[in-house]
């Protein structure tokens, strides 16, 4: 089953896109998708949706899962996160695709062992747990832990074969 994760996010959405099989994981491609902050919110979040879109098509995963919104101290963020993140799920659901969403404690928690991990040790895992990959950055590497994080919970629920 191929599957794509998302970490949303206004000026960088990641995506990471994976093969899992039973428990076997395997890269097949990530990225990042950037907005210009001097550009208009609206026109921000139509080149979020076009590049996604053109990722879908281009990879055909067959499920997506998504990081849920966190709160941050600046209401103005999260809004703007939970615009970008709409506009993330809109993309998927267009293109078929059942979604998951897990909150990044969850996401921790199934790729490291503790939901309390700091980024740098989900990073690390993700590069044990797909070795070889060449990780686009940051939000690549966070979008990628989704995905892992998505095939253990369909492994688990036995939907994977």
């Amino acid at each position: 089953m191929i599957l794509i994760g998302l970490d949303p996010g206004l000026g960088t959405t990641g995506w990471g896109i994976i093969a899992a099989a039973g428990n076997r994981l395997s890269h097949i491609a990530n990225g990042q998708i950037r907005t210009d902050a001097v550009v208009p919110l609206p026109d921000r979040l139509r080149t979020l949706h076009d590049e996604l879109v053109d990722v879908l098509a281009r990879h055909r995963p067959e499920g997506a899962a998504v990081e849920e919104v966190f709160v941050n101290a600046n209401p103005q963020s999260t809004l703007k996160l939970g615009q970008a993140r709409g506009v993330v799920m809109l993309a998927a659901a267009q293109a078929g695709l059942e979604i998951g969403e897990y909150a990044a404690r969850l996401v921790k928690k199934a790729v490291v062992g503790t939901g309390t991990a700091e980024k740098a040790q989900v990073h690390a895992m993700v590069g044990r747990l797909l070795p070889g990959t060449r990780i686009a950055g940051a939000d690549a590497a966070d979008a990628l832990a989704v995905a892992i994080t998505h095939a253990h919970h369909l492994a688990t629920a036995r939907r994977i074969p």
